[in-house]
């Protein structure tokens, strides 16, 4: 039986975007599929009281959630993937700070229609992505961030890991992440972090 993995990102995180690349290796060594779905921490952090710097990066956060939610509206949930995985390619690997820029390259990257970037700067699709991110922030809770992915109705926080395993590496993290998402009452695993992203 294939295990469903749903996990909820926001393309200007670099955790969640090495938990998509473990969660995509695993599939290649485990009966797993992974859906992925939109959140976004400009939403979570509404009303916080933030560093600047933060809150800049925040505001700037906007567009690539919007885009993505746009194309899911347009072309279902299966354009999410690729287009938050070209976004984050150029924004995490690649270094990329333009959002704009990024999202036109991401958007011919995946062949979408260009006119789908006017929603970075448009609320129309605010509410569905609201809706979303309560989805899947709302089993978790709203003390975390992302990644958060759920798995036959249990929600967790993470794994945070980097760099993302590889090979059986991958599916053996995954074995060990739906063992204790299987296990009653577990909530925690957590260590101070020592290493900043590796993209590799």
């Amino acid at each position: 039986m294939t295990d469903r993995v749903d996990l909820w990102v926001d393309p200007l995180c670099p955790w969640a975007w090495l938990t998509s690349r473990w969660l995509l290796e695993a599939t290649k060594v485990r009966d797993v599929e992974v859906a992925f779905h939109v959140m976004s921490l400009s939403v979570l952090n509404e009303g916080r009281d933030l560093p600047a710097d933060y809150r800049a990066f925040l505001d700037d956060g906007w567009g690539p959630v919007r885009v993505l939610v746009a194309a899911e509206q347009r072309h279902g949930a299966e354009v999410v993937e690729p287009l938050y995985s070209a976004m984050g390619a150029r924004i995490h690997p690649g270094g990329q700070k333009d959002r704009a820029a990024v999202i036109a390259a991401a958007l011919a990257d995946v062949g979408l229609e260009s006119d789908l970037a006017e929603a970075a700067t448009s609320t129309a699709y605010d509410e569905a992505l609201r809706a979303s991110h309560a989805a899947g922030m709302g089993p978790v809770g709203y003390e975390v961030g992302t990644p958060v992915i759920h798995v036959a109705g249990q929600a967790i926080f993470g794994p945070v890991v980097t760099p993302a395993p590889k090979g059986e590496a991958a599916g053996r993290l995954l074995d060990g992440v739906l063992a204790v998402m299987a296990t009653p009452g577990f909530y925690e695993l957590k260590r101070s972090r020592t290493l900043d992203p590796i993209f590799d």
